[in-house]
């Protein structure tokens, strides 16, 4: 209703906020998404880092209930719900997350504590949102050392989280190299255009600078309608 213009979005985020004490991930998960498409609205108003705090409200006493560490008799669901409420709140800046997160990928990289699967891509995302250019360049260093290509597929879908101007074109020149597979390359520039504003368009300038090169390595397959739609 709300995005037909039939009621206000304050209505909405009104009946978000009923939800803090709810433990299905499949809510969270649907909030999560609604939320996004908020953010991505509100990042072309002044309202960008309101809805931030609105995310660290609705998101944090869940997160504080979870923790990062599993506890005896979890499901696979909270597994999967604690990486969700922490990717949330790491981007979204909650300032605890952060700091323990910021801690985890050190003792990660420093080969002294790794993260359990479920937990890296929250990490990478939340020290990206937040790193400089020597954030990016670990990460880019894990993805060269990872001998998974599921590994390298998470780092891939994350590095566009980075901020700089100049770091999101480094990612992006970096999603065309042989570094990464061609079947790959639109999960690197989904996921900048996905992260910030400036990702957008930057992502969208690059698409069309390197169109026929895209093109001819797509050949009007499904990867190349996945690229326009993201």
């Amino acid at each position: 209703q709300a995005r037909a213009g039939i009621i206000s979005t304050v209505e909405v985020l009104r009946v978000m906020e009923a939800f803090v004490n709810e433990p299905n991930y499949t809510v969270w998960s649907d909030l999560s998404c609604n939320l996004g498409i908020l953010s991505t609205l509100l990042s072309h108003t002044d309202f960008h880092e309101e809805i931030q705090g609105f995310v660290r409200d609705v998101f944090s006493p869940i997160g504080e209930r979870l923790g990062w560490d599993p506890k005896p008799g979890e499901g696979h669901l909270d597994a999967l719900l604690r990486g969700l409420v922490l990717g949330k709140l790491g981007k979204a800046g909650h300032k605890a997350t952060l700091e323990e997160a910021r801690r985890r990928f050190k003792d990660h990289v420093e080969g002294k504590h790794i993260l359990s699967a479920d937990l890296r891509s929250p990490v990478y995302v939340t020290v990206l949102k937040h790193g400089d250019s020597s954030t990016l360049d670990t990460m880019l260093k894990l993805h060269k050392q990872a001998d998974m290509q599921e590994e390298k597929n998470r780092i891939e879908r994350v590095l566009g989280a980075i901020s700089q101007p100049e770091l999101i074109q480094k990612v992006l020149t970096f999603a065309l190299s042989e570094e990464v597979r061609p079947q790959d390359t639109v999960s690197v520039i989904g996921g900048v255009a996905g992260g910030s504003k400036q990702g957008r368009k930057a992502a969208w300038k690059f698409v069309r600078d390197n169109w026929e090169e895209l093109y001819n390595r797509y050949q009007g397959g499904f990867l190349i309608s996945r690229l326009i739609k993201v």
